[in-house]
């Protein structure tokens, strides 16, 4: 069996992953360590825990494999200032010093990069690259259950591929089609990304929170649609698409669109950050997404015809749109569907590790009943010992639990009475969603703990929708979903039984006050559309959470909780047990649980100096 170290980096979500064989090992964004949010930078802190996780040293490896091919993507750079000449002089100016100086020798990079994790024989270390969307394909067919699927990766750009459909079987993967640069389902949104105010490469998120804020059946809307339509993008049959570069500045430029373009067919002025939003700039959110979907779903209809196969693989940054997941699992086109939990770049480490496990040494591949991701626990837990010694450091309040059922009872009882809890648990997860290891768990009967979450706690913006972690085996009495869902990847609707009755002028009310209009028994994590971005928790995948989950079901008869990411706006989701007291402390949280010890707020010293450690948090 082969041992394979994974690196995906310079660019955003840097990230190292250890396989030994066809086990994943371990898995991790550099960002967790550094605390500075989509780090590019090389991933020597995750690399060191893989490595240590792993127990191997570099020496050991029989191979170090990058996620993509620099070379190939300086040829698209090239050729597209090419093209595009005389236009882009400026961006050419500022990006080939860059790449001339440092990514052309990549591999000098690495080894630098490595040198500093620890020392190793240059001679015998295996440096390989794999290509960017064939990461994606990988990172996502080889941890499937299915021995056959059709694969579909959508992305921004990786050397000249931005799209692709693959076909996988057995331990073997063959690309069948590839849409490339500057036509970009990924670009594209990321451009009304960048025109509503939010920021390009973590924004979208957002953008996609917005979408359903705005009235599907407003004229604006259908406007908006055909404006999209007629001029930014031509949708084909088999979900290809042509973008009109005279409206676009991302690839020869320094911005993403022509402003002044784009301000003109919209009649909008391109959103600042701290703009008030506008029932314009959610009509147009949700033009883009019933767009992407549109995009999404042709996409799959081809896949299903080039391959004929019944299972589909997903990867790729926009394989996180779990909207448009949840209206492509409703299309019924494949009888099953994954999607790699680490669907954006820093689940290329991981991609370019399993391609050359696999495509390079061709080894064999054994499916499994579930996947192999471990329920996306492969980052770094913390002992007894060292969750002591930051107790001592920041003298901190606690109680130690000897019998853990004892705790969760005690904690399900707590956030039944409106408390919010800081929950650390085990290994960390990989990726960009806390699935019960790094979260802050709240009651989502309470419709204040939306508000109280977003602005309290997490400080970001008021109309960020909240999700649901639910019992799996009790999943199908909340929400209208015939599928598991464990990485909280599609979105479904809230059962009609539970909805309330809305008004007749719902639709045209405006953004806040649809916010707070309680549309079901479960408002809380219930969007303005009646939808919930759903995690299934499973007993066999983490116990402790399902636990939880199952007394706070037993005390009030609901099978579910508030989940939300262990972090606060602007900050990568805590690691360490310092990580998650730091944030405890400088937010609203009235409960912490790290592993066996419990913190009150109100017990701690100097509980009410947040900004104290808010900025110890930073530092730290």
């Amino acid at each position: 069996m082969k041992k394979i170290l994974g690196i995906s980096a310079f660019y955003h979500d840097s990230s190292a992953s250890v396989i030994y064989g066809d086990e994943i090992i371990a898995a991790a964004q550099e960002e967790r360590f550094t605390r500075i949010k989509h780090d590019s930078n090389f991933p020597t802190n995750a690399i060191k825990y893989c490595l240590e996780e792993s127990g191997f040293s570099i020496n050991e490896l029989d191979a170090i494999v990058f996620y993509e091919k620099p070379i190939l993507k300086f040829e698209r750079l090239l050729e597209t200032y090419y093209a595009f000449a005389p236009k882009g002089i400026t961006s050419f100016l500022k990006a080939i010093p860059i790449w001339v100086s440092e990514k052309i020798f990549l591999k000098k990079l690495i080894y630098n990069g490595l040198r500093e994790v620890e020392n190793f024989n240059k001679k015998k270390l295996n440096l390989l690259f794999s290509e960017h969307h064939l990461s994606h394909s990988a990172s996502t067919y080889y941890p499937s259950s299915f021995n056959e699927s059709a694969i579909l990766t959508i992305d921004g750009v990786g050397e000249w591929c931005t799209a692709s459909i693959c076909y996988g079987q057995k331990n073997k993967i063959k690309v069948l089609r590839e849409l490339h640069f500057p036509h970009s389902v990924g670009l594209l949104y990321s451009c009304f990304t960048y025109f509503l105010g939010f920021k390009v490469n973590s924004g979208e998120y957002k953008l996609m929170g917005l979408a359903p804020y705005g009235n599907q059946n407003d004229q604006e809307t259908i406007n908006f649609i055909k404006l999209i339509k007629d001029n930014l993008v031509k949708i084909n049959q088999d979900g290809s698409i042509w973008l009109d570069q005279k409206y676009y500045n991302y690839s020869t430029g320094l911005k993403m669109i022509k402003n002044r373009k784009w301000e003109k067919l919209f009649g909008l002025d391109l959103r600042k950050p701290e703009d008030q939003i506008t029932q314009k700039h959610c009509n147009l959110a949700l033009a883009i997404q019933k767009i992407t979907e549109e995009i999404v779903i042709k996409m799959a209809r081809e896949a299903k015809r080039l391959t004929g196969s019944k299972n589909l693989c997903l990867a790729g940054g926009a394989a996180l749109n779990s909207v448009a997941n949840g209206k492509l699992l409703k299309e019924n086109i494949f009888e099953q569907i994954y999607i790699q939990p680490a669907a954006g770049d820093a689940g290329g480490s991981l991609g370019a590790a399993l391609a050359t496990n696999f495509i390079f040494y061709n080894q064999n591949r054994s499916v499994k009943a579930i996947d192999s991701m471990k329920g996306t626990f492969l980052g770094p837990s913390f002992s007894e010992k060292e969750v002591q010694s930051m107790n001592k450091r920041t003298k901190a309040v606690f109680l130690k639990y000897e019998n853990f059922n004892q705790l969760i009872k005690d904690v399900a009882y707590k956030i039944s009475k409106g408390n919010v809890v800081g929950w650390f648990q085990g290994r960390m997860e990989f990726g960009p969603r806390a699935l019960g290891c790094r979260s802050i768990l709240a009651d989502a009967r309470n419709p204040e703990m939306h508000k109280k979450l977003n602005l309290k706690i997490k400080n970001r913006e008021g109309f960020r929708p909240l999700a649901p972690s639910v019992l799996a085996e009790l999943s199908k009495n909340f929400f209208d979903l015939e599928v598991e869902s464990p990485y909280m990847l599609f979105v479904s609707d809230v059962l009609e039984k539970r909805k309330e009755e809305l008004s007749n002028d719902f639709q045209i009310k405006n953004l806040w006050d649809k916010l707070h209009t309680k549309k079901s028994d479960i408002p809380s994590v219930t969007h303005v559309d009646c939808s919930a971005r759903v995690q299934t928790v499973h007993k066999e995948t983490n116990l402790k959470y399902w636990s939880l989950i199952n007394e706070f079901n037993k005390l009030t008869n609901y099978g579910l909780v508030i989940n939300t990411s262990f972090n606060v706006r602007g900050e990568p989701i805590v690691c360490t047990p310092l990580d998650a007291f730091s944030c405890f402390m400088s937010t609203e949280i009235d409960y912490l649980v790290i592993n066996d010890f419990v913190y009150e707020k109100s017990q701690q010293l100097d509980f009410e100096n947040k900004e104290k450690w808010r900025v110890k948090f930073q530092m730290d």
